[in-house]
């Protein structure tokens, strides 16, 4: 494996209900650089993994740790890679499955706060989740994730599985 980073997600989704389309379940980054951004700030539930472990444990891991309790049964379908602005290629699963937003516990990170202050600050991974319509996703997504979002719509519509690119 490359030096450049690596990160790996679980894309949750679920029926819209009277069959008209799907919503995903996203999370909106925490920490004070996005706390009051709304366009582009939100993410799969993703995170970095190294070369000792694999792209389906990591995404596992990443979801439990920052929604904070078990990925729900079934079968994974595959969105493929992206590769992000900043360089990091990005691997999302999708799962069809139902999760409480408001039962979220996110994981927490520190950081010096504000910048120079010498004060360490405690933050949530994700400071919110919310169900969203793929329309809602496009507005809300980081644009290197979009894509996810667009392969899994195929998917529904077509009912077959991703290979992605």
């Amino acid at each position: 494996m490359s030096s450049r980073k690596r990160s790996a997600g679980l894309l949750l989704f679920r029926s819209a209900g009277g069959g008209v389309g799907f919503q995903v379940l996203l999370g909106h980054m925490g920490g004070p650089f996005w706390a009051s951004r709304e366009a582009a700030s939100w993410s799969v539930p993703k995170g970095e993994y190294g070369p000792g472990e694999e792209p389906e444990a990591a995404a596992r891991r990443e979801f439990e740790e920052e929604f904070g309790h078990p990925v729900p049964d079934g079968e994974w379908v595959p969105l493929g890679e992206s590769r992000q602005a900043g360089g990091k290629t990005v691997v999302v699963w999708a799962l069809e499955g139902d999760a409480d937003p408001a039962r979220a516990e996110p994981g927490r990170f520190t950081m010096e706060w504000p910048r120079g202050s010498g004060v360490l600050r405690e933050f949530p991974e994700i400071d919110r989740f919310a169900w969203c319509t793929p329309e809602e996703a496009a507005e809300r997504l980081v644009a290197g994730q979009r894509v996810f979002v667009d392969r899994l719509r195929a998917h529904v519509l077509g009912g077959q599985a991703l290979d992605g690119p």
